[in-house]
This record gives structure tokens, sequence and C-alpha cells, in this order.
């Protein structure tokens, strides 16, 4: 079994996933099936698979996705909880949608249809918590790229004192700042701090960009950036759009 990050330095993957930038779905499908020819067991490539097939095909096909999502989980050595569960949520989610297009067909047998209503109450705010999930992971995943960004350097070492020869010197006069002087800047540099940050800030979405993506950019977090934009859908951003930047 391929450990994931080898999985993703598949040429074919690669492609894929900029293929994904640019918002050419069809092709990147087309380079996530070439990278599971050269290795069917890719994790990785199932759960983008997975994804494109869920909402970014005419019509989506639910019951692919749920095929790859579940060959995620199986092939997955040593999967992330979020990214397990996430998993889990889209192929629920999956089956919610293949129910809604076999009770379009007509009337269904009792079992089946009691069977679909509990999948129906069962997934009833799955959207919610899949919007949710994805934001976590989002987060976890920006968390540990600065993490592995960040190198531990020593601190220097203090130099040895040098002496310094003694000279003659001469006392001066201290000339003394007025208080009022002091209080003045003192005021104007708390005032200034204020007004810095009270500055709000707004990011105009381009093509392409994410949440996660967005969020590191400004140093804040996914959540933050999502509680200040409610408006915003994480998994379908408006190219355009205005986003709120909050204060880090």
């Amino acid at each position: 079994m391929g450990d994931s990050l080898d999985e993703k330095k598949e040429p074919n993957f690669i492609a894929g996933k900029n293929l994904v930038i640019q918002m050419d779905y069809q092709g990147a499908i087309d380079a996530f099936e070439k990278s599971l020819e050269v290795n069917p067991r890719s994790a990785a490539a199932h759960f983008e698979l997975g994804w494109l097939y869920e909402g970014k095909v005419s019509p989506p096909d639910p019951a692919a996705a749920i095929y790859h999502y579940d060959r995620f989980l199986r092939y997955s050595s040593n999967p992330d909880k979020a990214e397990a569960d996430l998993a889990r949520q889209h192929i629920n989610f999956c089956k919610l949608e293949l129910a809604k297009t076999v009770s379009a067909l007509g009337p269904l047998p009792s079992p089946v249809q009691r069977e679909m209503e509990r999948v129906l109450a069962e997934n009833k705010d799955l959207e919610g918590k899949l919007t949710a999930l994805q934001a976590q992971l989002d987060e976890a995943r920006t968390a540990a790229a600065t993490r592995n960004q960040t190198a531990v350097v020593a601190p220097p070492q203090n130099p040895a004192p040098i002496a310094i020869p003694a000279r003659n010197t001469v006392d001066l006069p201290r000339t003394e700042t007025p208080h009022s002087y002091v209080g003045e800047a003192s005021n104007f540099t708390a005032n200034h701090r204020t007004a810095s940050s009270t500055t709000s800030r707004t990011h105009i979405i381009k093509s392409g960009e994410t949440p996660s993506a967005i969020a590191r950019v400004y140093g804040i977090s996914v959540a933050s950036l999502l509680a200040a934009n409610p408006q915003a859908k994480p998994t379908h951003l408006m190219v355009g759009q205005t986003l709120k930047i909050p204060a880090p």
C-alpha cells in the first residue's frame, strides 16, 4: 500500500490537481483515472475522483462517487480521522442523492420506502456537517503545513563582555520631557494602534481560490474567515465575491 505523499507525487495526479485549479473537471477526471492505472490502490486519487463525480460533473454521478470514497477508506494506510469522517459523510450524502433518484421513478415497495425514509432522516443535517468538517479539515491541513515549514533555530549565544577602558566624563545637565508631552505622545500611540486594529479588510475571490488558501494569505483560521462571512459557501466560492477579513 503506497504512502499518501508518494501517491500525490505521481505525475498524472499532479496534472489532475492542476486541471482542477483550471476548472477543467473532465480533464482532471481523465488524469486521476490514469493515476489509478499506474497505482490502482492510490487512496488520494480515489478521493479526488469521488469529489469530482459527486459535484463537478453534469449530471453528478453519486454511485461512482460512493465507489471511489469507499476505495479511499479501504486503501488509506493510516487515514486522518477528519479525512475519514469527511469521506463517510460524503458517502451518506451520495446515498441520499441516490434515494432521491430512485424515488423519482415511481412508487417503491414498502421495505424500500421505509429504508429510504430512514436514510433521509439520518441525513437531514448532512450538508451542514459536511461543510463544517471540510472547514475543519482545511484548517488542520493549514496548521500542519505551517508546523512543517517552521524551523527551530537555536538562539545565539551571548558573547563575552568586552572590557572598555574608563574615560574621563563630564556630567551634563539633564533635560526632562514635560509630562504633558509624554501624555500626548502616549495618547497618540494608543489611538494609532486602535485605529489600525479596527481597520476592516476585504478580499475579492479569484478563480480557483479556496477558504484555506485565503485564510493562509491573511494569517487567520478558516473558521474565523467563515464566521465573518456566513453568506459564503466554502465548497462553492463565487469568483468576484467580496469577503470580510477578520483581524488575526
